[in-house]
């Protein structure tokens, strides 16, 4: 399972645009066996065409969703070594950020991860524990797409905001519970990534792109790479380190900095 480009099976979700997509087509170039899932079906059918993988279409957030989702992959592939929950969405401004785009940015970007959890950790365990120790490898490979926002916070949007720092609480927790039972728990936390979020972000672009805005395939490259190993922080820009060790030491300097710059944004009008 720890080798990459092994024939893996792999499921993507968001995978029928952006980074889904770019990380579908990167593994599935390695020999990888990718399900992709997208609500989009022209998207995500156009993509496993494109990849030689197999479309799942359907919504990977909800309860149902979920279970039909998996239940299709391991119906294809048999088994799922890796699984990448990469579909989120970015709604709501402020405060005015009404009740229903709270429930869905939460359905969404937090409980689709749990609910996918629930269906495929208690299998890995068993993978895992089913070898006798000299042979013990990871049962699976559990990818949350969290962004930089769920380590730093993201001005304007506080749906998305706290949304991802759910999904990287999850995530955390999960790894602290199940890493000996042979389950690898990753979070890729971007920051600017040219994706439709990042082309509807308007003014709060060019704090996106502090730091460079990547392509999708240059995510998927980091991505790739930090498969070789069991780190749980992927983070295709290194500042992120940086500025996360601030804001866990040096916290009202971070806050007051992160004020200045939400000022500054509404001097200009911008928020």
């Amino acid at each position: 399972m720890s080798d990459r480009g092994s024939g893996r099976g792999v499921v993507v979700t968001g995978g029928g645009n952006g980074i889904g997509r770019a990380i579908a087509a990167r593994l599935a170039a390695a020999g990888d066996r990718v399900v992709v899932a997208d609500l989009d079906g022209d998207a995500v059918r156009a993509v496993a065409a494109e990849i030689g993988g197999f479309a799942v279409v359907g919504d990977a957030a909800s309860e149902d969703g979920v279970a039909a989702l998996v239940a299709a992959a391991r119906d294809h592939l048999g088994v799922i070594d890796i699984w990448f929950g990469n579909a989120g969405i970015d709604r709501g401004r402020g405060l005015d950020a009404s009740e229903v785009e709270w429930a869905r940015s939460w359905d969404v970007n937090v409980m689709a991860h749990v609910r996918a959890a629930r269906l495929l950790i208690p299998e890995w365990i068993e993978r895992a524990e089913s070898n006798p120790p000299s042979l013990r490898s990871p049962g699976g490979r559990f990818v949350v797409t969290a962004s930089a926002a769920g380590l730093l916070t993201m001005l304007g949007t506080p749906t998305y905001s706290t949304t991802k720092h759910a999904v990287i609480g999850f995530a955390e927790w999960l790894s602290a519970t199940y890493r000996h039972r042979g389950v690898v728990v990753q979070a890729i936390c971007p920051q600017g990534v040219r994706t439709r979020i990042f082309d509807d972000a308007g003014p709060l672009q060019d704090l996106l792109a502090h730091d460079g805005a990547l392509t999708p395939e240059q995510l998927a490259d980091s991505v790739w790479e930090a498969l070789g190993d069991e780190r749980f922080l992927i983070l295709p820009h290194p500042e992120v380190a940086g500025y996360y060790a601030t804001r866990a030491t040096q916290t009202d300097r971070w806050l007051g900095g992160m004020n200045k710059i939400q000022r500054g944004l509404e001097q200009q009008g911008a928020l």
